[in-house]
């Protein structure tokens, strides 16, 4: 029912900015809450970001700062502003969505973008 398909993502240095997108499917997009999530070599799916349907954010505390979630619903589309990169922000990062109110544990979404990949250098 909803695709996702995000861009943006590169290889950067550290200190560097880099801004993902992610543009979904769907004439309910405005109701669904929208999620940034990324996944490490060897290590498991972690919660970076999320937009509730009605304006409200949350981050994890490794981004809190650095990190902006925003949402354009007009254009079904919903970004990820990094800034202040580091090399522990190398990840592919998943865009995620589900209906409702914004959860941060990757099970509690429906739906998943292909993933993009980020490199940050030291």
């Amino acid at each position: 029912q909803v695709q996702l398909v995000e861009s943006g993502g590169g290889l950067v240095q550290a200190g560097d900015s880099l801004r993902l997108s992610c543009a979904a499917s769907g004439r309910t997009f405005s109701g669904h809450a929208m999620g940034w999530f990324r996944q490490a070599s060897g290590k498991e799916r972690e919660f970076v970001a999320i937009s509730g349907s009605f304006g409200s954010t949350s981050y994890a505390d490794s981004v809190k700062g650095r990190f902006t979630i925003s949402r354009d619903n007009a254009k079904n589309t919903v970004y990820l502003q990094m800034n202040s990169l580091k090399p522990e922000d190398t990840a592919v990062y998943y865009c995620a969505a589900r209906p409702g109110a914004p959860r941060t544990v990757a099970t509690a979404f429906d739906y998943w973008g292909q993933g993009t990949q980020v490199t940050v250098s030291s």
